[in-house]
């Protein structure tokens, strides 16, 4: 065997052609995984969980309100990832928030069960959100907000997000039925299983 390390494989930029079918494809995966988990009252973490929750407590509907609460994130996004992330993460949100208002006139569900909603969905978004962290794009949310007050020493990221993602869930408890609260946990273990899998640092070498 040679002593010779492996020369590592160049870095691919992405076209923009291949950012665009990203954008559309990875948005496309999260609305549909999104329309699941509301067929099926179900929440997940950050804006999209708080989104959920608003919908299932008020007259509202998801797209709109995912649209708002992410306006706010957009100043910090350019601060901390730049222009071009921002761009594309705002492109994102606005796709999810048209896709989730216009897939219920498209789709109709007259049976949905929760238990396969929960893993189905969150494989959908969490592939959907791996197409997206691989063009470097997002959904926005609370994750920037995380990344933010991280780097001002307020509080680490993964800690603040469990505590966002905790008090999601004391709200669900309100209004939602246990068992379904229970699939939405099932849900979140299987959404970040699917991004820690397929989202690991230099495994995948394109770039935008």
């Amino acid at each position: 065997m040679s002593d010779t390390p492996e020369t590592e494989a160049p870095i691919v930029q992405h076209k923009w052609y291949e950012d665009v079918q990203a954008l559309i494809l990875g948005t496309l995966l999260l609305s549909f995984g999104v329309i699941l988990y509301s067929e099926a009252m179900l929440i997940t973490g950050g804006v999209a969980g708080t989104s959920l929750l608003v919908e299932f407590g008020t007259s509202l509907t998801f797209g709109p309100v995912f649209f708002i609460l992410n306006l706010p994130f957009f100043a910090l996004s350019i601060l901390r990832m730049g222009w071009a992330f921002t761009i594309r993460t705002f492109i994102s949100v606005a796709l999810v928030s048209a896709q989730t208002r216009l897939l219920p006139m498209w789709v109709d569900f007259s049976f949905l069960e929760p238990a396969y909603a929960a893993v189905a969905g969150a494989a959908m978004m969490g592939i959907g959100l791996v197409v997206l962290l691989r063009h470097r794009a997002g959904i926005g949310g609370v994750t920037i907000l995380s990344q933010f007050l991280q780097d001002r020493g307020i509080i680490r990221a993964g800690l603040f997000q469990l505590i966002v993602d905790l008090i999601i869930l004391i709200v669900a408890l309100f209004l939602l039925p246990l068992k379904l609260v229970a699939l939405s946990i099932v849900g979140a273990f299987v959404l970040n299983l699917t991004v820690a899998i397929n989202h690991r640092p230099g495994r995948y070498r394109g770039m935008s």
